[in-house]
């Protein structure tokens, strides 16, 4: 993916009851004026001729739409979702009176609202999300202080607002496209794991296995669906457990421990993925999530509806693909140490990661034993773990990679002392809140108690670790824009499917189309005709080299995939 300059910039936004837009490049080119039923016919009518570049308030307000009446659009500037990079990113000097703009508070700083009683507002274009603006005369001021920013800053920025702007496109594709789901399928797998409905309506297997744990516990009344309620049974039980995580409860030997987590499991199913959440999230063999882009302060991206980020192992098998389609799967292999690897320039880091398993790697460099040793020292690294294990592990990764743990190290550090930190692109860590602040300064006064000053270092150690991942955790979820948006873009350029391909429930833009079908972090789906797997599956691959060297440039390491063609997600 590069990031060009468009030939001509389209800005939208609302003049009353209907849509304005100004198509420009460094003037004014042309105002047209439209009712919005026309919008979506009139911009498919520019994607063929001129291509601009379209800037909106908010891909999720304008695009699902436009998308609905069977119209893409190639690329786009998403004003809130930049907005918010500008206005925190280290990168933005804060003496640029643009810039001091974008920091005054506006309605520009409100992000969608999760919590909000109407989901599908998001998507309805008479429902913007609460306190960002569709008006076209802020939309077009807006605009102007943005550019003016990326037109005097360093380019990394520039790329990052492209990524996450062509993420906010694809967001809304992957809702419109769905997930192909075999409802029949996850009605079976229900069967089976709850058994039937009693009397009640709770399944009976949850009843049966709860009314064991209870017996098992000397407890008949103990709720297992409190934690703190569970935690005390457990103790009246001689249980002693500190938490009622499974990690903690699998060691312990006693008879209502396995029933328990089996419950635990078995409910938990119930609760995120049963029969409500199937008749809710699930119509027309398609399971259409809300993702929300840039949801997460690292960049991730979160999900405001269907739980799409927690896709479970035991439902894999029920994502499917129509007749005569297949899905690419993809996934990397440790993406966050290879992208710390490449951020810090540790390129031994790289050669024990280059074509192969990362923690193989470590083993076959004697630096650990064993794989499992080495993914409790990588991860200890990057999430500042210093207890246990990884307390032990990590030592050796500082001797062997030395460049590496001094980045993560330094960002620790800085995040300690109240400091903000940067990812590659630019996207910057918040300032600490007023409550940390207010503790550091109470530990600092002439009377302040050995408790002041303990809780002030637990907080900055807590901080430190958050900045240290910061670096990594969001550097990874940009080079994963930028491999989505490769692929993409990259997929534009394949045939229609054939007449016997074609898959309705797709919708209208993606019925003959192979796409982009699911994503999570740094694991994609693609929904795609059998006839264009095998070239598919290429370009998945080459879109992953691609954002490597986008990012980290002639830099030595490769993006290890996990790419296979299956009638099923099942791993």
């Amino acid at each position: 993916m590069t990031a060009p300059a468009a030939t001509v910039w389209a800005v939208v936004g609302s003049r009353g009851d209907r849509v304005e837009v100004s198509l420009r490049d460094q003037d004014e080119i042309e105002r047209v004026d439209l009712a919005r039923a026309d919008l979506p016919g009139w911009i498919a009518e520019q994607e063929r001729t001129i291509r601009p570049r379209w800037v909106w308030s908010d891909t999720a307000h304008w695009y699902p739409n436009i998308l609905s009446a069977g119209v893409r659009v190639q690329r786009c500037l998403d004003l809130r979702l930049c907005h918010v990079i500008l206005r925190d990113s280290a990168l933005v000097p804060a003496s640029d009176p643009h810039a001091q703009q974008l920091r005054t508070p506006s309605g520009w700083d409100a992000g969608v609202d999760l919590e909000a009683p109407r989901v599908d507002a998001l998507f309805d274009l008479d429902d913007a999300p609460r306190g960002v603006s569709h008006g076209f005369d802020d939309a077009l001021a807006e605009f102007a202080r943005q550019r003016a920013i990326l037109d005097s800053v360093d380019g990394r920025l520039r790329l990052l607002t492209v990524a996450e702007s062509a993420g906010a496109l694809i967001a809304a594709e992957l809702r419109a496209a769905g997930l192909p789901w075999h409802v029949p399928t996850h009605e079976a797998i229900l069967d089976t794991e709850l058994g039937p409905r009693d009397a009640t309506g709770t399944p009976r297997r949850i009843a049966e296995l709860g009314a064991q744990v209870r017996e098992l516990l000397g407890d008949p009344s103990l709720s297992l669906d409190s934690q703190p309620k569970l935690l005390r049974g457990l103790h009246r039980a001689g249980i002693l457990v500190e938490s009622t995580s499974k990690w903690e409860l699998a060691e312990i030997d006693h008879p209502a421990i396995e029933p328990l987590l089996e419950y635990r499991r078995i409910t938990r199913l119930q609760s995120a993925n049963g029969r409500a959440w199937l008749a809710e999230w699930v119509h027309d063999g398609r399971f259409r999530p809300i993702y929300i882009p840039g949801g997460v302060v690292t960049g991730r991206w979160a999900s405001a509806g269907g739980g799409a980020l927690q896709l479970p192992r035991q439902l894999r098998p029920v994502v499917r693909p129509d007749p005569g389609w297949v899905l690419v799967l993809a996934d990397v292999s440790q993406l966050e140490p290879r992208v710390l690897a490449a951020l810090s320039g540790d390129r031994a880091m790289a050669d024990a990661a280059r074509g192969r398993d990362l923690y193989t790697g470590l083993v076959e460099a004697g630096i650990v034993a064993t794989r499992q040793e080495a993914k409790i020292a990588v991860l200890g690294a990057m999430y500042g773990s210093t207890t246990g294990e990884a307390g032990r592990l990590v030592p050796r990764l500082r001797r062997a990679f030395p460049r590496a743990m001094a980045l993560v190290d330094e960002a620790a550090r800085t995040g300690e002392d109240g400091g903000r930190v940067p990812t590659l692109l630019g996207r910057t860590s918040p300032e600490p809140g007023d409550e940390w602040i207010g503790v550091q300064r109470r530990a600092s006064d002439a009377d302040a108690r050995g408790s002041d000053e303990e809780r002030a270092r637990r907080w900055a150690k807590d901080r430190g670790r958050f900045t240290r991942n910061f670096v990594v955790q969001g550097t990874a979820a940009e080079w994963a824009l930028v491999w989505l948006a490769e692929i993409r873009t990259r997929l534009e350029a394949l045939p229609e499917a054939r007449p016997d391909e074609v898959a309705p429930a797709s919708g209208p833009v993606f019925s003959r189309r192979a796409h982009l079908a699911f994503f999570l972090h740094d694991e994609v789906m693609l929904h795609v005709p059998a006839s264009l797997a095998e070239t598919t599956a290429q370009i998945v691959a080459d879109a992953a080299d691609a954002a490597g060297r986008l990012l980290f440039g002639d830099f030595p390491l490769d993006f290890r995939l996990d790419l296979r063609i299956g009638e099923d997600a099942s791993k």
